[in-house]
Formats: C-alpha cells, structure tokens, sequence
C-alpha cells in the first residue's frame, strides 16, 4: 500500500498540483495584505476614515452592551455581529486574484498560439483531380495533369 502511495504522490501531476496549490496558497496571502495593508488604507480615507475591516452591524448585543467602537470589541463583549466591512475586503481580494489569474492565462494562450503556428505548406492540391502532391510537383502523379 505504502508502494502504491508513493507512485501515486512521485506521479509529475501530483507534485505539480501540489506545488501550485502551495505557490496559490502564498499568493492569497500577499494578495490580502496587498487588499487588507495598501489599498484600503487609501481608499478608507478617501473615503472619510473609513476602515472597512471595521465595518460591522450588531444584530445581537453581547454581555457589555454598546455602542461597541470596534469590531474586536464587539466580539469580545460576545455581540453577534454582521461583519460586512470584511466581507468587502474579501470581494476585493477575489477580484484582485482573478484579474492576475486573467492575465497569467492570457499569457500562457498567447505563447500557446505562438507556438501553434502553423508550419509551411509542403503540399498543394492537384486543380484536376484534387489529390495531394508535393508543393514542387510540375506533373500531378495521380492524374499526370501539367502544373504551373
């Protein structure tokens, strides 16, 4: 079993699978302190001091009432809240990530299409018989039509 575990695991799908779930994993990190440490910062104050990850409504009041001035303090006071500020960062978070994955995917498609491109004819048609023959062919060998 142990065998079998370890074909499976050495396979090059499994390791580059894992490899890019360990490189996306590192990605949605730098991608929420991108979201979370530089551009909600400008934007809150542009905003009029906003910090979005503050953002909350109580729908139920905890031990210590409030008005609960953070949303740390509303959930140590055990407040149920509606945490839509977070729920912001994390939209903005998900269109970041899929605008890099856009562009990583336009990438690889325009070297794929480069690459695809199509190799010179080495054939032509015959106008007569409409067999394929050489692209130098001066006589159809099918047909011994003359070529121009």
């Amino acid at each position: 079993m142990f065998k079998e575990f370890k074909e499976f695991a050495l396979r090059g799908n499994a390791v580059d699978m894992a490899v890019g779930i360990i490189i996306g994993a590192a990605f949605g990190t730098i991608v929420s302190s991108l979201v979370a440490d530089v551009l909600m910062p400008p934007i809150g104050l542009l905003l009029g001091n906003v910090d979005f990850s503050n953002l909350f409504a109580v729908l139920k009041e905890g031990a210590a009432s409030g008005p609960y001035t953070s949303l740390a303090a509303a959930k140590a006071a055990g407040a149920v809240t509606l945490n839509y500020g977070v729920f912001i960062n994390a939209i903005i978070n998900f269109l970041i990530v899929a605008l890099a994955i856009f562009f990583l995917v336009r990438g690889l498609n325009r070297l794929k299409r480069k690459q695809e491109a199509p190799a010179e004819a080495t054939t032509k048609e015959c106008p007569q018989c409409l067999s394929i023959i050489p692209l130098k062919a001066k006589r159809c060998a099918h047909c011994t039509a003359q070529l121009e």
